[in-house]
């Protein structure tokens, strides 16, 4: 008898349905590639990262002071290994799979963010995801220092009090630092994030089947989150998928009749049930 092996999909949803600090960030993350590449393999991937902790350990004898650490880690990921932000193609929907990361040593914020927080975790260094606004950011958390790693520019470390100057760089002075901004990450709010990240890219691309896939997975996360149904509803309708259009979208209807963009849904509505027809709108958040 031949047992069937469990899609991507379907591990994703297992690994992400666990307390949250149980989630293996880095499977999770292979397994959204896993989805664009079929015969990826995970564990090699697991284990480079290991193998990044080795080299760290390797270089420090018997130190164990965190902030020395940090530094070695550092050092390894984006000089001595060359990480860094992929600033000549920041859209390739290949920085956001954690395998390509990995081969090609380039990516944004978020996936440069994985990559240090995976190998730091395996040092124990006290270190958690901060999901700035346009712009992810590391945190380390000491007994005596707080401090702000930015994964894009070469792993360059800030004290808190200077996150202003990086949110002047994305919003060019028109937004203030709120504490809010500087709020840890979950593992399940990374994914989400990662997977808002493909949906954008696929969505400027007109890709609709991808950008599809990505907002299922985020509704494995979030399976009530209204604007991922109305965009499952929008895409479905794109796709000339009619009746599950419609049962989205009128669930959408239901739950935020007086959304902002209800009467541009209720139109839509109106129009698949006729004729049928496309909406257009929908976007990502970046880095």
């Amino acid at each position: 008898m031949t047992l069937s092996v469990p899609s991507p999909r379907r591990r994703f949803a297992q690994e992400v349905d666990r307390p949250d600090d149980q989630v293996d960030l880095a499977r999770a993350a292979l397994l959204v590639a896993q989805e664009e590449y079929p015969q990826l393999p995970v564990e090699p991937y697991l284990s480079r990262l290991d193998a990044l902790a080795e080299e760290v350990k390797g270089r420090l004898s018997n130190e164990t002071a965190p902030l020395v650490v940090l530094q070695e880690l550092l050092d390894a990921l984006f000089h001595r290994n060359a990480f860094r932000g992929n600033r000549e193609a920041y859209y390739d929907p290949r920085n956001s799979f954690l395998n390509d990361v990995l081969d090609r040593k380039r990516g944004i914020p978020l996936t440069l963010g994985m990559v240090l927080l995976e190998v730091g975790w395996r040092l124990e260094l006290p270190m958690t995801g901060v999901n700035f606004p346009g712009h992810f950011l590391v945190r380390f958390e000491g007994e005596e220092v707080r401090l702000l790693v930015d994964p894009f520019d070469g792993g360059r470390v800030r004290f808190e009090d200077e996150a202003q100057d990086l949110l002047d760089r994305v919003y060019g002075g028109m937004v203030r630092v709120q504490p809010a901004f500087l709020r840890a990450a979950s593992r399940r709010d990374m994914l989400v994030r990662l997977l808002t990240n493909l949906k954008g890219v696929y969505l400027n691309a007109r890709d609709h089947r991808r950008a599809l896939a990505a907002v299922e997975r985020i509704l494995v996360i979030h399976p009530t989150s209204p604007s991922e149904i109305r965009d499952r509803g929008t895409l479905l309708a794109r796709m000339g998928r009619t009746e599950e259009a419609l049962e989205q979208l009128e669930w959408y209807l239901d739950y935020a009749p007086e959304a902002a963009d209800a009467g541009r849904i209720r139109t839509l509505v109106e129009e698949l049930r006729t004729t049928g027809g496309e909406s257009e709108g929908m976007g990502g958040r970046r880095g």
